[in-house]
């Protein structure tokens, strides 16, 4: 067996982890070939105080990440069907060996242990696919084939994967699929690996939580287009693979953007201790639904004395409240669960789950699982100790510290969430957006007020010399929300632009969660660079688009409609979708839109039978209202004119608005 660096092989581990414990980190003063600047004295020194801090002699977890290889492909590189790549493990090559003033040293070091891919052995008949997308792809080996539980993001990852399995393993074929909860990575490659058709000839089990489907294919409807915006900011995907750039989000590398995909499962676990038997193997499962996601299980195989956590247990901090925005987790349900779980993995030697690596040995597994739970109580308790004491979620996330107890663990760290904004989460689960303070009830605009406060300021120039001050003085948060006035007040004033990202770099240099290091990082790039040219392709997601009902993308066109250009329009249209023996009635009054299912409008401006094909077509922004009317799949009656102006009053969203401008 041969490894390259750093997919590691354990002869190889002193070199990957080497020089970690309390190293003197060094600084280059040079900016980059992408703009990004040199980390400072300040941000060095921060970044070794981490170093110095935490508990780096411990090795355990590169033990652990590597303890079952079996085999990876080095030349690994996938690419969708326009020919771009979506993922190559060795555009990670970088990251070994000790930290650089760049990284925060505890980020780096999971970024190592997150570049370790390929197929392993977790325990008997138990198998994984680690760092071919962001998510793990675990394989159970039943009596007759493949049992696979969450097959990755995309089609061309899952494929890959399980080519390996196959490749090692044997060519079997795949008798059940088990996807453990509602996010893309955990399901979006399932057509990669088997069609629905298959499913149905061989009757195989597809197994997921209750109300995967509707959680699946709605989470990104209705605010999908901001929501997807500002993934790419959580997730780095434009950043460069480099010391400076992305290294990874702390739950994985990053997802893999290519086809997306969904089955329609066919046996739903909806009860705490719900048995199953698939291919031999006996299942026990846990419904964990409004936890990690709001439709998710874990299970337990008591046959192997093994425990899956899916994503409810996982080796970061996980994130109370998601940065590309999302609703808010309930802390305490999560904790719950977990709690839950603790009983059902009592007598478990073997533990895995959905992202990083596994763990083995009860009583280590225990306290894992404790230390976890313990981690989300705190969170929730200590927050509402203070908000009703009277503090903002500002002053709460400044003043909450975790104890030793639960911080000192690395899989406690918050690689992925942060203690910060998951305080905030839990202050907004129960209060909402509003802190109680009238002067934030109804504050300016960010443009309004970056005017009033750069001229109370004394203008640009005084502005920006108050922020070099501060640079200089290693206060990168106070240059940002100084700053962020200027460039809202004045966008084209380049000097602001350059010093604001420069800020931005020296922040995300000393996060340790590697999603607040994307999104600093991120932020920095487009002041320099601009917002990106293109945004995300949805013809990569017709696989479940095509699986979202219908309703949906009525639900989804109401936020679309310009409300003022619809002001005393009054417009009826009837929809029937041919291939679905489906009819809907579109209404717009009072600059609302309306829409009901099942039933004929005789009074409708305009009748269009159309294919569900088509339809997705035209409501993803893949056809045009003229291709739409010119196609030979619609069939139009009443008046054509009503028709157009109906869909005109409804805006397509701009997929790559500006975020750190206006």
């Amino acid at each position: 067996m041969k490894w390259k660096t750093p997919i590691v092989s354990a002869l190889a581990i002193s070199a990957l982890i080497a020089c970690e414990d309390s190293a003197v980190i060094p600084v280059d003063k040079n900016s980059d070939e992408h703009g990004f600047s040199a980390p400072t004295e300040t941000t060095a020194r921060a970044n070794q105080q981490v170093l110095d801090d935490l508990p780096f002699h411990n090795k355990q977890d590169f033990d652990d990440a590597i303890k079952g290889f079996i085999a990876t492909d080095e030349a690994l590189s996938i690419t969708n069907a326009r020919g771009e790549v979506i993922w190559r493990p060795t555009d990670y090559d970088f990251i070994t060996g000790d930290a650089p003033a760049s990284a925060n040293p505890s980020l780096w070091r999971q970024a190592k242990l997150n570049n370790i891919n390929g197929l392993f052995k977790v325990s008997e008949r138990i198998y994984q696919i680690r760092g071919y997308d962001l998510a793990n792809m675990s394989i159970i080996e039943g009596d007759t084939g493949w049992i696979v539980v969450d097959p990755l993001t995309a089609g061309e990852t899952a494929a890959k994967g399980m080519a390996l399995v196959r490749k090692h393993l044997g060519d079997k074929p795949i008798t059940g699929i088990i996807f453990t909860h509602s996010h893309v990575d955990h399901f979006g490659g399932a057509l990669g690996i088997i069609s629905s058709a298959e499913i149905a000839e061989r009757n195989i089990p597809v197994i997921a939580p209750i109300g995967f489907i509707e959680e699946a294919t709605s989470e990104n409807v209705i605010a999908g287009n901001a929501m997807m915006r500002r993934s790419t900011f959580s997730y780095g995907k434009n950043l460069p693979r480099t010391q400076r750039g992305h290294i990874g989000s702390g739950l994985g590398k990053a997802p893999a953007y290519g086809t997306t995909g969904i089955l329609e499962p066919n046996y739903t676990v909806d009860t705490t201790g719900q048995e199953l038997t698939v291919d031999g193997i006996d299942f026990i499962f846990q419904n964990a639904s409004g936890s990690e996601a709001p439709s998710e299980l874990i299970f337990y195989l008591p046959q192997l004395k093994t425990y899956c956590g899916a994503e409810v247990l996982s080796r970061n901090m996980h994130n109370i409240y998601t940065l590309r925005g999302a609703k808010v987790r309930d802390a305490v349900k999560w904790a719950g669960f977990i709690n839950e779980a603790m009983a059902m993995a009592a007598n478990a030697d073997n533990y895995f789950a959905s992202h990083h690596w596994p763990m083995w040995g009860n009583e280590q597994i225990i306290e894992y699982l404790e230390k976890q739970r313990d981690m989300y109580k705190y969170i929730h308790d200590q927050t509402m100790r203070l908000a009703n004491s009277g503090l903002t979620p500002n002053e709460i996330a400044e003043e909450i510290e975790m104890p030793a107890s639960l911080q000192q663990q690395f899989y406690n760290r918050g690689y992925y969430g942060t203690l910060k904004h998951n305080a905030k989460a839990v202050y907004q689960h129960y209060y909402g957006w509003y802190d109680g303070n009238p002067a934030n009830l109804d504050a300016l605009t960010e443009i309004d007020a970056g005017k009033k406060y750069v001229t109370l300021m004394g203008g640009p120039d005084a502005v920006i010399a108050a922020a070099q001050a501060a640079y200089d003085k290693g206060e990168y948060r106070w240059v940002a929300q100084l700053l962020n006035h200027l460039v809202f007040a004045d966008p084209d004033n380049k000097q602001a632009l350059g010093l604001l990202a420069t800020a931005y770099d020296q922040l995300g240099y000393q996060s340790e969660s590697g999603v607040w290091r994307d999104v600093y990082l991120n932020a920095a790039l487009e002041l320099r660079n601009g917002a990106p040219e293109k945004g995300m392709n949805m013809a990569d997601a017709k696989g479940i688009i095509t699986q979202t009902p219908v309703s949906k993308f009525f639900d989804a066109m109401s936020v679309r409609l310009n409300g003022m250009k619809a002001d005393g329009v009054e417009k009826v249209i009837n929809i029937r979708i041919t291939d679905l023996n489906e009819n809907h009635v579109l209404r717009i009054k009072n600059s609302v839109f309306h829409h009901t299912t099942g039933t004929v409008n005789t009074e409708a401006n305009a009748s269009i039978a159309i294919s569900h094909a088509l339809l997705t077509d035209m409501l993803t922004g893949g056809a045009g209202i003229k291709d739409v009317l010119t196609s030979d799949e619609l069939e139009v009656e009443g008046s054509t004119i009503d028709l157009i102006q109906f869909f005109s009053l409804f805006e397509a969203p701009e997929t790559t608005f500006n975020i750190v401008t206006p």
